[in-house]
């Protein structure tokens, strides 16, 4: 595997785009990163995951997955060995981000949706005239 089916595979995902962080490849879906290939030089792609996912992906294939250098791998973000992933190892991994980054994305925009009745201090203002 590498960095070309690593981005062939991101955006196979519904509603990923490939965009750009710091001028490196990202993948997103809803705006939001999920996987970016800032160390592609290195041989690596990034996944954006949670600390648990990270901690079995690791323990499952340590030849493949691991932790990013630092505080980001201690965040979650993993590194996947292109050398090493096959095709669907990487699919699900790329997979696993997506989902979570989907996940994420549905909940901020439920807690930041208002409620049917108007925000207290509309109906604040109403009482008042």
């Amino acid at each position: 595997m590498n960095a070309d089916d690593f981005r062939r595979i991101a955006l196979s995902l519904p509603g990923a785009e490939e965009s750009s962080h710091m001028g490196q490849p990202d993948f997103r879906v809803g705006g939001r990163i999920f996987a970016t290939l800032a160390s592609q030089q290195l041989g690596f792609g990034n996944l954006m995951l949670t600390v648990e996912q990270q901690e079995d992906f690791v323990r499952e294939l340590p030849d493949v997955f691991l932790p990013i250098a630092g505080g980001w791998g201690r965040m979650g973000m993993t590194h996947i060995r292109f050398a090493t992933a096959n095709a669907d190892v990487m699919a699900g991994a790329l997979r696993t981000a997506w989902n979570l980054r989907v996940e994420k994305n549905s909940q901020t925009r439920s807690r930041k949706r208002p409620s049917k009745g108007g925000s207290a201090s509309a109906k604040s203002r109403s009482r008042k005239r």
